[in-house]
């Protein structure tokens, strides 16, 4: 039986990505030309194979490719420990993995430790001192590509009619946003259209919609901050006092 994907990602995670016996990284990053190189080995402490190395009799099968019989090498170590195997026996070798995934572990410990915590900050200058009337679905689609998440505020519905029109448009504006980056063109096309009617519907029951892409901040880690940009969606009635018309020659 093959070592399955789970047992391997296991041995891979908790290995660090490091030989158990020299601790050097066992992927080699890719160049200007060629493609990652990976020098890693699962190598089995208890082998399977009646000639092979510290090959028992008494041993499970099946458990001959459990995570428990598997331990991380390099190349060079791998066939060191199978060409000595008087020196590198099944119990030396189960003693280096436990060593090293308890030392890989405290190491990720000890990172974590100086790790700041995550935060994501508005910035002032990325507020508009105003929200613009959104009219077609185009708009909304420009607004919600690639963000990371979503502010959606509204007026309190009058009645169960305005409560499902609403709820249907934001509902369709984070669906489409969670998915558009898998759109092909014509994709876009028919979402935008249907937006567009959306925001058509609110407008006959007296509701507009505004929005704009907001910029904020992402801090923390052990990464420089980035960029969190987020989609803020509002819906007004159009009698709310905060609703004014704007001559856009003054703004």
């Amino acid at each position: 039986m093959p070592i399955n994907e789970r047992t391997r990602k296991i041995l891979w995670g908790n290995s660090g990505n490091k030989c158990s016996i020299c601790k050097r990284k066992l992927i080699i990053d890719a160049t200007n030309k060629d493609d990652i190189s990976i020098i890693g080995e699962e190598c089995h402490i208890v082998s399977g194979k009646i000639n092979g190395p510290r090959h028992d009799e008494k041993f499970d099968l099946e458990k001959i490719d459990s995570h428990e019989n598997l331990i991380l090498l390099c190349n060079v170590h791998h066939k060191m420990i199978d060409d000595q195997v008087e020196t590198y026996t099944a119990d030396i070798l189960k003693q280096m993995k436990f060593n090293h995934e308890k030392w890989v572990s405290e190491k990720l410990g000890e990172e974590n430790k100086n790790e700041k915590p995550y935060r994501i900050r508005q910035v002032e200058e990325n507020l508009p001192k105003i929200l613009f009337r959104i009219t077609s679905g185009k708009e909304v689609l420009n607004i919600v590509d690639g963000v990371m998440g979503y502010g959606f505020d509204y007026d309190d519905p009058f009645n169960e009619q305005d409560s499902e029109v609403i709820t249907q448009f934001i509902q369709t504006v984070q669906d489409y946003g969670e998915i558009i980056d898998v759109f092909e063109a014509g994709n876009r096309v028919e979402a935008a259209f249907h937006l567009t009617k959306l925001i058509d519907e609110l407008y006959k029951i007296d509701y507009l919609v505004f929005g704009f892409r907001e910029i904020r901040i992402i801090e923390g880690g052990n990464e420089p901050p980035a960029d969190w940009p987020i989609a803020i969606i509002d819906i007004k009635h159009k009698e709310n006092k905060e609703v004014q018309k704007v001559d856009l020659n003054d703004v």
